[in-house]
């Protein structure tokens, strides 16, 4: 018996390797972690990433690609995986509108051949998407429900996402695999890609660059510390309030932060001011997140515990023992 990660070499999957390897007596069994290491950002820091989980002997590395229908299959098979945890995707709003092909490619397409293994294993107990707040779109009612109409997404990736959780709805319907699509709010902490915001703004600053600010500075994201959303993660495998059917949950630490705030706690930390350089709106952004969690607090348990000040200051220790900079 197995727990399937795709992505885990990434920035969540990592910490979720973690997590679950620090279980003892494991519950999951075997866990297999399944990644491409892309060229999206280094590979070297991915497999930086999941060092400590491979020396724990309880993961299982295999290096492919989701958009290889025969290899997911084989991994299904293998290790008789009964468990699947799917973040392998290609992310990012901004770049999706320049390569939109690729992004339905790997988040469309390679999730279908993760459910037809799962469908033809016919042994998976839970399959856990996923998702994203972006699907959300620009939404005045806030704090976003899990019943807020999601149709008009503003991005091929918020496209690609919802799309990935009406394909795990078909196959609940047809072939009754447990599906939970989970909805996360603007995901942070330590190993975070390079191209985010808290990331970039804490290179940027840190070499006296000017950090480039979309619009106002007034947008508000749902900040959501990684450790909080993994626990998240963990809960959606193990709950029994779950049962056997479909839904989907936010996951976020319901406290929308301003953008300025943020530059703000990040030069805090590392006792130098940002030079800011204004730019236009972009296309796909939207002016706020705002995770309602109820759902989460009643089926998983769920209670989000780093603020947004902590998880900044951690983030930025990291930083600087990673990067080496003062």
């Amino acid at each position: 018996m197995s727990i399937l990660v795709t992505g885990g070499a990434g920035f969540i999957g990592s910490h979720l390797l973690d997590r679950l390897t620090e279980a003892d007596p494991e519950p999951h069994g075997q866990i297999v972690c399944l990644d491409n290491f892309d060229g999206y950002y280094s590979p070297d820091v991915k497999r930086a990433n999941i060092e400590g989980a491979l020396a724990s002997g309880k993961v299982v590395l295999v290096e492919g690609d989701i958009r290889d229908a025969e290899l997911c299959r084989s991994v299904f098979e293998r290790h008789d995986v009964q468990s699947v945890v799917h973040l392998a995707a290609r992310a990012g709003v901004r770049p999706s509108i320049e390569d939109p092909a690729t992004y339905v490619e790997v988040n469309c397409a390679g999730t279908v051949n993760l459910l037809e293994a799962a469908r033809q294993s016919g042994r998976v107990a839970r399959f856990i998407f996923g998702s994203s707040s972006s699907v959300y779109g620009v939404n005045s009612k806030v704090p976003f429900s899990e019943e807020d109409p999601v149709g008009q997404p503003i991005s091929p990736y918020a496209a690609t996402k919802r799309a990935g959780e009406l394909l795990c709805h078909v196959y609940y319907e047809l072939y009754g695999i447990p599906m939970v699509c989970l909805r996360f709010f603007t995901v942070h902490g330590p190993r975070q890609r390079p191209d985010l915001a808290i990331h970039k703004f804490t290179r940027l600053i840190a070499d006296d660059k000017p950090i480039p600010v979309y619009g106002d500075g007034t947008s508000r994201r749902d900040y959501t510390y990684c450790s909080d959303v993994v626990a998240g993660i963990v809960a959606a495998l193990e709950s029994p309030r779950l049962g056997r059917d479909f839904q989907i949950i936010n996951l976020g630490n319901s406290e929308p932060v301003e953008l300025q705030r943020l530059i703000e706690m990040i030069e805090g930390c590392l006792g130098k001011q940002a030079r800011i350089k204004w730019l236009p709106d972009q296309p796909g952004d939207v002016p706020i997140t705002y995770a309602d969690i109820s759902k989460a607090r009643r089926l998983l348990g769920y209670r989000p515990s780093v603020p947004i000040g902590k998880g900044v200051a951690e983030f930025v220790e990291w930083f600087k023992r990673t990067y080496g900079t003062a």
